[in-house]
């Protein structure tokens, strides 16, 4: 690389400029997106040949790390890492003028830096570039050097506006709508009502990481709702809502009206129904304080799970390392069966019992027996007794909105909120997002769903803001999702409920492995292990509207997923 060339302007050196490749190194079109020494090991699989010219690179300016990008004519430098979890967007998936993060499907405008999808709440830096002879510059701007993220410039409240949002819920999808409204120019006031002790935090962590410190997974920090004249109530649930009189009543006893509500109550967990759920160390996963409590209850002790989906698996993976025992007790005949299929669940729980986790599969709990007011004992229905100290239930959840009965707004045969694809409810000025809703998914011809996904609630959020607004966007996310088991992370993208038929690729034995879910003969999920960015590639198929047919998903040829 030539020799940087520091830029001055008034005596000041404001820029750094490095030259970092030629033209002929980065080409236009459909070519490999990923690193060479990164996809080596999928040549064999897919018969393609590798290739030294790509439309994306990481490279380094003064130190710093930058994701160039040529694509639709231009190039383009931002900041290398997803401002979600850091993961290089140099190995992720580029379509057009968008880069999708190869962990957790997050996307960015290569031109702008704006985040386009989530999850994640800031931007990317953008640097600039120039061409002189065929040698491509890339120069930074000084005080961005040693910035990963850019947070998009908020506005605050404007003096003589008197208009009231109130978002009772305190989320992902009510932060989000919060700041886009303000980065909309919003002036009016701004309410985030939450009965959490909490303002929004990182939930997805709970499961993965249960010794995590609250005020190290926050979102925001507290000083950053100030800056922008966001109202945060803490510890405020709200009992009843009359959409007739635009108000909403705390348990507090406090009225609070508004002109325009967002409804992102979320989900709670469901309660195991059965003689001695009362007892200490019965426990549900929802708060921070519930994570620490297992954890540290489980510390040397017998730990008992009811539930092999998500969260009771990733509590499992995790209470491994620290607890004296750790039983899991599912319906099913294996882990995931009804979201990933048999082959997975074997896998899943091969990693686990790998650690000396014992499942009890196609059974479920009769009777929780204790002594001195404490779970001792968990009665199963085939009879079998298993010892425990802490019994943790992960059966699933059921949405938020109790407080909604009697009101206007309209509830599906669930509790769901419903809302069409604006995020409005049946009553104007009413709006509803995250796990509480039952929204239209596009990508399965608007059937209605009720998706529990931490990136679906970000989404639901903006869109809901930018209809507060009056800019009539609907919904258009494509469902991504990820768990954690053993430091292995599985992606999913796409809705696979009522898949008929899984075809597997690569080798699932190896824990290496690219899994299509046909519905109708065509591609409705797909999940991996192993297997980056294929799963955020199909997601941008699906995102741009194309279908993947099942003679696409069972051919040897692969091209058309554009993996190296």
């Amino acid at each position: 690389m030539a020799a940087l060339n520091p830029a001055k302007e008034g005596g000041q050196e404001e820029e750094i400029t490095g030259m970092v490749c030629l033209e002929s190194d980065l080409k236009e079109g459909e070519a490999p997106v990923l690193l060479l020494s990164h996809v080596m090991p999928l040549q064999s699989l897919f018969g393609e040949k590798g290739s030294s010219r790509f439309r994306m690179r990481e490279v380094e300016v003064g130190n710093h790390k930058v994701l160039l990008v040529r694509s639709e004519g231009g190039y383009s430098a931002v900041g290398s890492l997803c401002t979600h979890y850091g993961a290089s967007l140099s190995k992720g998936a580029l379509s057009g003028s968008r880069v999708r993060c190869p962990w957790h499907g997050a996307c960015f405008n290569i031109k702008t830096g704006d985040i386009e999808e989530y999850p994640g709440l800031d931007g990317l830096p953008c640097h600039k570039v120039k061409i002189e002879n065929s040698k491509v510059f890339v120069s930074i701007n000084k005080k961005d050097l040693e910035k990963t993220r850019r947070v998009k410039e908020m506005g605050c409240r404007v003096a003589g506006d008197s208009s009231t949002v109130l978002i009772i819920g305190g989320g992902p999808a009510a932060l989000v709508c919060a700041e886009t409204l303000r980065q909309g120019s919003y002036g009016g006031r701004i309410i985030m009502a939450t009965k959490e002790e909490l303002p929004p935090y990182d939930r997805t962590k709970l499961s993965k990481a249960m010794n995590v410190k609250a005020d190290g997974i926050l979102l925001r920090q507290l000083d950053f709702y100030q800056s922008c004249d966001i109202e945060v109530w803490l510890r405020k649930e709200a009992v009843s809502v009359n959409t007739d009189e635009k108000t909403v009543t705390f348990q507090d006893g406090s009225v609070q009206q508004y002109d325009q509500l967002l409804i992102a109550t979320g989900s709670r967990p469901r309660e195991v129904a059965c003689p001695g759920a009362d007892l200490d160390n019965v426990a549900l996963l929802r708060t921070p304080d519930d994570s620490s409590r297992i954890h540290q209850a489980a510390l040397g002790k017998n730990v008992v799970i009811l539930g092999t989906s998500f969260i009771g698996m990733e509590v499992a993976s995790y209470l491994s390392d620290t607890a004296s025992s750790v039983s899991v007790i599912g319906n099913s005949a294996v882990p995931y069966q009804n979201t990933l299929g048999t082959e997975i669940g074997r896998v899943a729980r091969k990693m686990l019992e790998e650690k000396n986790v014992k499942f009890y599969m196609q059974d479920g709990v009769t009777e929780l027996r204790g002594e001195n007011g404490k779970v001792k004992q968990v009665v199963l229905k085939s009879g079998k007794i298993l010892p425990a100290d802490v019994f943790v239930t992960g059966i699933g959840v059921q949405p938020n909105s109790a407080f909604l009965e009697g009101s206007s707004v309209a509830l599906g045969s669930t509790g769901a909120v419903i809302v069409d694809k604006f995020m409005q409810t049946n009553v104007p000025g009413v709006f509803a997002a995250g796990d509480v809703t039952s929204f239209p998914l596009s990508l399965r011809k608007d059937k209605m769903v009720n998706i529990g996904h931490w990136q679906l609630a970000h989404a639901h959020g903006r869109i809901a803001a930018l209809n507060m607004l009056k800019k009539r966007v609907g919904i258009n996310s494509v469902p991504f999702f990820w768990t954690m088991l053993m430091g292995k992370s599985f992606r999913y993208a796409g809705y696979g409920e009522g898949y008929t038929e899984v075809i597997m690729k690569g080798k699932v034995e190896e824990m290496k492995f690219l899994a299509f879910y046909i519905k109708d003969d065509v591609v409705v999920a797909v999940a991996s292990l192993n297997f980056d960015p294929s799963v955020s590639q199909v997601a941008e198929i699906m995102a741009s509207g194309r279908t993947i047919s099942k003679a696409q998903a069972k051919s040897d040829d692969m091209s058309w997923l554009k993996l190296p």
